[in-house]
């Protein structure tokens, strides 16, 4: 019998309060005891958000979010700009395609944060773009986009600002209000450390007045027939009772918590995971605008970063994410979000140097282990 960790920028850990709530007989959601919790589960996600604005529940993966954002917010031939920093940014893109969105788009070497300046720029240039669509956090690289700046510069345009906070939402800070944040779009495998299956959008006043003139075809995502529900404390169509039911277990939590302390524990994860790469003599992929949700680490010269993530998880049962798209088998990421703790993070270097060991790269055994223990112990 063997102990798994699960260190991927999503599906993460489910805390024990979680597994239990999945585990409880289910209920008609069209009662008063599932509109409890239903309203509860609201103002839990009002204050992840960080912001007074409707957030809506969906029954599908992140990406459905994303689709949901474009449908609403634009018709076909509409402008779009788009931030494409990564697979995650080009989802935008593709996703805007489908629906006959005529996108212009921002290409940010992998591994970099994107310019507002350049935001700008492109707006002014082109006054009729009425949604800029971008990323918190880019997990294929490990990147952190500043969205307040990006936020403040589309806030004087009649354009609206939608951000893809999969990954980020509840474990880096996004201020959705007071950054201007149009439409939130979030995932419950990540930071709200739940199972897939639900997703997540928070709409402003200025995303209304867009939402009200789209064209796009649309009927399970369409947030009008959402916003008629949620007004009666409901949902258009049969939720996932049971996930929606464990997220509030996990909204708890997270308000036990406090949004700044659970900040503070993602960035230390992060800078003592980053602390012991370094420490190994291996390159971040990221240096700069790194997140604290995920780090993407260079494979050393001479390592088969496929083998080496393949023999973590099914020799030690150490699951860590390898790279994607152009990056496959030149880096690996190291997730520390969500029901994570240092331990798990301790376990997850020494799993790596064990491995590295192995496979024949040089350096010190017990170096990386040493640096992020230093960091834990300040």
């Amino acid at each position: 019998m063997r102990k798994n960790y699960l260190l991927t920028p999503g599906p993460t850990p489910l805390p024990p309060q979680v597994c239990e709530a999945l585990g409880r007989p289910i209920i008609h959601h069209r009662t008063p005891q599932f509109q409890a919790i239903l309203k509860e589960v609201n103002e839990g996600l009002k204050y992840v958000f960080q912001t007074t604005g409707d957030c809506f529940i969906l029954t599908s993966s992140g990406t459905g979010a994303m689709e949901c954002a474009v449908v609403n917010l634009l018709s076909p031939l509409d402008a779009a700009l788009i931030v494409q920093a990564g697979k995650f940014g080009e989802r935008w893109t593709e996703i805007c395609k489908a629906y006959g969105i005529n996108t212009e788009v921002i290409d940010v070497e992998w591994g970099k944060a994107v310019s507002p300046e350049e935001i700008e720029k492109r707006l002014k240039a082109n006054p009729r773009i009425k949604a800029v669509f971008t990323t918190l956090c880019e997990t294929s690289t490990g990147v952190t986009h500043d969205i307040e700046s990006i936020g403040r510069v589309v806030k004087g345009t009649d354009a609206v600002l939608a951000v893809d906070a999969i990954s980020g939402l509840g474990a880096i800070d996004l201020k959705t209000d007071a950054w201007s944040v149009d439409v939130c779009i979030s995932g419950s495998q990540k930071g709200l450390m739940l199972p897939p299956g639900l997703a997540f959008i928070s709409v402003s006043k200025k995303a209304w007045a867009k939402i009200n003139d789209s064209k796009c075809p649309k009927y399970y995502f369409d947030l009008k027939a959402a916003k008629k529900a949620l007004d009666k404390t409901d949902t258009p169509f049969t939720p996932a009772i049971t996930l929606v039911i464990a997220l509030n277990d996990a909204l708890r939590m997270m308000r036990q918590d406090g949004l700044e302390n659970i900040f503070v524990r993602h960035r230390k994860m992060a800078d003592a995971t980053r602390a012991a790469m370094k420490a190994l003599g291996l390159e971040l992929f990221a240096p700069t605008a790194a997140s604290d949700v995920v780090t993407a680490v260079m494979v050393p010269q001479g390592i088969d970063g496929e083998k080496l993530v393949k023999t973590m998880r099914d020799t030690y049962g150490v699951t860590i994410a390898g790279g994607q798209a152009e990056l496959k088998g030149k880096v690996f990421r190291i997730a520390h979000m969500g029901f994570i703790e240092e331990f798990d993070i301790i376990a997850g270097i020494s799993c790596l140097e064990k491995v590295l060991n192995k496979m024949g790269y040089k350096f010190n055994l017990g170096q990386g282990v040493k640096a992020a223990q230093e960091v834990f112990n300040v």
